[in-house]
């Protein structure tokens, strides 16, 4: 592997890093014209693993600003990412893959309460990981993307009786 190839691959890493943040940030500051912008044309998202929908990206970024509302205090913490870019023969290629866990705080609206007032706890707390494939975009729409995203929640604790 040259330089060049090397540092080819870790530009493609950081900005796949950034597009993973980027959908994080997205859903908790509820921006679905930002969410939607962070996939390809024919990009997809399954919720289903989490108890919710799956379906082209922008019936999915109307979905969740329907749902969201239940939250309107939202925290997503990705971490422990796993990029696998595709491997041409030592040479990054357009597409790659991600796995990452994720921890999601999220506390129910009140009636009668001011956004963000109040509270000692979230109300949800869930835990999982993500699966994203990601293509590198050409033309009209450079950059990296994501194809797909699919939840699998593996844990989640709701509110209960104290």
């Amino acid at each position: 592997m040259t330089q060049r190839v090397a540092l080819a691959t870790v530009m493609d890493r950081l900005a796949i890093d950034d597009v993973i943040t980027g959908y994080a940030v997205a859903v908790d500051d509820g921006d679905w014209a930002a969410y939607e912008a962070l996939f390809t044309p024919d990009g997809r998202a399954d919720y289903t693993g989490a108890g919710g929908v799956a379906g082209p990206a922008g019936e999915i970024a109307r979905w969740l600003a329907g749902t969201m509302r239940l939250f309107p205090i939202r925290q997503h913490l990705i971490v422990n990412r796993r990029i696998a870019l595709q491997d041409l023969g030592g040479y990054p290629g357009d597409l790659a893959e991600v796995r990452a866990d994720y921890l999601n705080p999220m506390r129910l609206a009140r009636e009668g309460e001011a956004p963000g007032a109040g509270g000692t706890a979230p109300d949800l707390v869930s835990g999982g990981r993500y699966t994203f494939e990601l293509d590198r975009g050409d033309g009209a729409a450079p950059g990296w993307r994501i194809r797909t995203v699919t939840v699998h929640e593996k844990w989640r604790r709701t509110p209960g009786p104290a």
